[in-house]
């Protein structure tokens, strides 16, 4: 049962009114947050405080290294050994969190606070099936015996909307879709009915529809009294859940407030940058982000004039079709019967979910996979089909970047040598033109000449992908294949990436074929879009055409989950810029 408090309160007129306060379940007083290395105490979250009521959800809001998944991990006991933990008091009930030990955290995780993380491939168990893992949590804690713990799976299962649950119990993680995987993970969390459940970032890197899903589930349970602290970088997503909002940024609470407050009337220029940075149809032509610190320098050393005079499409796929055979030897089309042109300086949006063929159909476009019928042509010459040796003299036309730079570099190569090793053969007479060309690469995408010398694992995330984009324009390409480029990223670290990728396209000309299940990133970046189901085109148009009045239904289904803070929006990207100092991309020292 929930118990509601009746509270009296003065407005600063004198009038008197009543509100509603339910009761607290847990209270944060001045958390502060360290970890213990060589003697020193590196502070990672400093004077956080908030109440948390029933049927509440608190959103902690911001970017990697903002301190928010360690206040989450605090309240579940999980920072480590060398963590210094320092508060006025953390409250669960009558139970102080700071002065527990071990085995009363193990009774008090799963039972009275669940913890979903982000990942669920990852969390859950690959060799158990999914009904195994969340039987285990009702077996730690002594919930019933072995039968009654069978039937408790499947209604669990059942409560987080996972269909045929005695089918699915028996499965393993990789045999589940990710939002199936992601709704097993939150069984397991709530398997003992806990009065508060913190989900960190359970919906990043999910399709919008996933998402969706995942976010209607979280709003069910608090509106059955589960307390809710959401963990995320992304405004848009807590939304449409939080009841109170904190926004931290380098360890601190720079605002916290109502989310009402918070997402219409911003105070702090942290907050108007983070929902400044959320891309949409409405913010296409305009600025996601301040100016950064190390701007772009304009260069002519882009010059690509060979096929210049081609006035045609300079990418153009016509009936592509490309199956895929199974171990058991059934057969799955993934792209089929697939078209589209891609004109120069234009960007071609390709969104779908999942499984829905954009990226197979990408590495088609880029030849790395072979379409079992249909066609494409570069530039106007015959791109597919053809030996390698006939493709190689058009294969710097085309480059690419993709989602995770950190797996496609070699760790062991300096950023200097993974931007030479993607110069051209023989386009440069000496080392000294091609060191010239590469330090032109890095004032092309922002970048001080101080990062030649860092690994990839000394560069942050932000420095790592724009790196992938310098080494995508090393040949000088005139099309860009961006496959989930940006999706990895932190809000404001995307709008950076976002921007630098608009300038070099009016600079230099560039084509891009961008693929992305985000469709806030492809409205606000596409001339054109095709939306992609099963391997097939449903709809293309104009990105006005497809976003203003979408034809088909699976169109509008995205359109409907997608998550958007256009109605919250109340500072413009000028205002914000103008106030807000770029976001540090800083490097592990």
């Amino acid at each position: 049962m929930m118990t509601i408090l009746d509270l009296s309160l003065r407005s600063e007129t004198g009038q008197q009114y009543t509100t509603t306060r339910r009761a607290v379940r847990l209270s944060v007083d001045n958390l502060n947050v360290g970890f213990s290395r060589n003697g020193t105490v590196r502070p990672v979250v400093k004077n956080v405080s908030f109440d948390l009521e029933e049927g509440q959800c608190v959103a902690i809001v911001g970017e990697s290294g903002s301190g928010k998944s360690v206040t989450a991990r605090t309240l579940v006991g999980l920072t480590g050994s060398n963590a210094i933990i320092d508060a006025g008091g953390i409250r669960l009930g009558d139970d102080d969190l700071t002065t527990l030990s071990a085995q009363r955290w193990r009774s008090i995780r799963g039972r009275r606070i669940g913890f979903i993380l982000q990942d669920a491939l990852v969390s859950l168990d690959p060799l158990r099936p999914v009904g195994k893992e969340i039987e285990e949590a009702l077996a730690l804690h002594g919930w019933g015996d072995r039968r009654s713990r069978k039937l408790k799976v499947l209604d669990l299962l059942t409560s987080v909307g996972v269909p045929s649950p005695d089918n699915r119990a028996r499965q393993r993680p990789d045999e589940l879709s990710g939002g199936l995987r992601q709704r097993a993970l939150i069984a397991s969390a709530i398997a003992l009915d806990p009065e508060i459940v913190i989900a960190d970032e359970p919906t990043t890197a999910l399709d919008v529809t996933v998402q969706a899903q995942v976010l209607l589930l979280l709003e069910d349970m608090k509106r059955r009294g589960t307390s809710i602290i959401l963990i995320s970088h992304d405004l848009s997503v807590v939304a449409h859940l939080a009841d109170q909002i904190l926004v931290m940024s380098g360890g601190e609470v720079v605002e916290q407030g109502t989310a009402h407050q918070i997402l219409t009337e911003p105070r702090h220029p942290y907050t108007k940058s983070l929902i400044n940075a959320v891309p949409s149809r409405d913010t296409r032509g305009s600025r996601l982000a301040p100016a950064p610190e190390v701007a772009p320098v304009h260069t002519a050393a882009h010059a690509n004039d060979e096929h210049a005079a081609f006035d045609g499409p300079v990418l153009e796929a016509t009936g592509l079709v490309k199956r895929f055979t199974a171990p058991d030897g059934t057969r799955t089309t993934a792209v089929n019967d697939v078209s589209f042109t891609l004109a120069r300086g234009e960007t071609l949006g390709i969104v779908g979910e999942s499984g829905s063929g954009k990226s197979t159909t990408a590495r088609i476009a880029l030849a790395l996979e072979n379409a079992d019928a249909g066609t494409v042509r570069l530039l106007g010459q015959v791109w597919s089909a053809v030996p390698e040796t006939r493709r190689r003299r058009l294969r710097k036309q085309i480059s690419v970047v993709y989602q995770d730079p950190l797996s496609s570099f070699d760790p062991r190569w300096t950023t200097e040598r993974i931007l030479l090793d993607s110069l051209p053969t023989g386009a440069f007479s000496s080392a000294a033109q091609r060191r010239e060309r590469v330090l032109a690469l890095l004032a092309q995408v922002g970048l001080p000449d101080t990062v030649l010398h860092r690994f990839p694992l000394q560069l942050s995330g932000g420095q790592r992908q724009r790196v992938a984009i310098a080494r995508a324009l090393a040949p000088s390409p005139s099309i860009v294949v961006l496959d989930e480029a940006v999706s990895a990223l932190d809000v404001s670290i995307q709008a950076q990436i976002l921007d630098l990728l608009v300038d070099l396209q009016k600079e230099f000309g560039l084509s891009y074929l961008f693929i992305s299940h985000d469709l806030g990133v492809i409205s606000h970046m596409s001339d054109h879009v095709l939306v992609m189901k099963d391997g097939c085109v449903v709809e293309s148009g104009t990105a006005d055409q497809v976003f203003t009045a979408p034809a088909h239904p699976y169109t509008r289904e995205l359109l409907g989950a997608l998550p958007t803070l256009d109605e919250h929006r109340s500072v413009s990207v000028s205002a914000a810029a103008a106030s807000v100092p770029a976001a540090t991309e800083g490097s592990t020292p």
